[in-house]
């Protein structure tokens, strides 16, 4: 499978998509538009290893909600996910058995070699 979770109206996603050249070979899902599931959610968590990893830190919500002075676990990631979409960490790409989580630059530069490859 190839697909990528993104934001619509993210420029460093839309960036990373056109950099990539993804909009012709990958399954795009806007999750603002198309909200995430469990069982994709469950998938994700599976291939990055947590619910940790796809969890976004840097959203506005997370310094809202005071989630810095709590103490969070593997569910309580997963729940606030699938409750707010600006929780996961974006973009999160998947090329077949590989997952790219973030924007980093060595992170896209690893997803933009798998996507050569395939």
């Amino acid at each position: 499978m190839k697909k990528i979770y993104h934001l619509g109206n993210c420029t460093t996603c839309q960036r990373i998509i056109k950099e990539l050249n993804l909009s012709a070979n990958f399954i795009l899902q806007d999750i603002k538009l198309e909200q995430i599931t469990a069982d994709q959610l469950d998938e994700m968590a599976q291939l990055s290893g947590s619910y940790e990893s796809l969890f976004s830190r840097r959203a506005m919500k997370y310094k809202e909600l005071g989630l810095k002075e709590k103490s969070l676990n593997e569910d309580d990631y997963k729940n606030y996910i699938l409750k707010e979409y600006t929780f996961l960490k974006r973009p999160v790409l998947i090329v077949n058995e590989k997952i790219f989580v973030g924007n980093s630059k060595k992170n896209i530069e690893n997803a933009a070699k798998e996507v050569q490859n395939k």
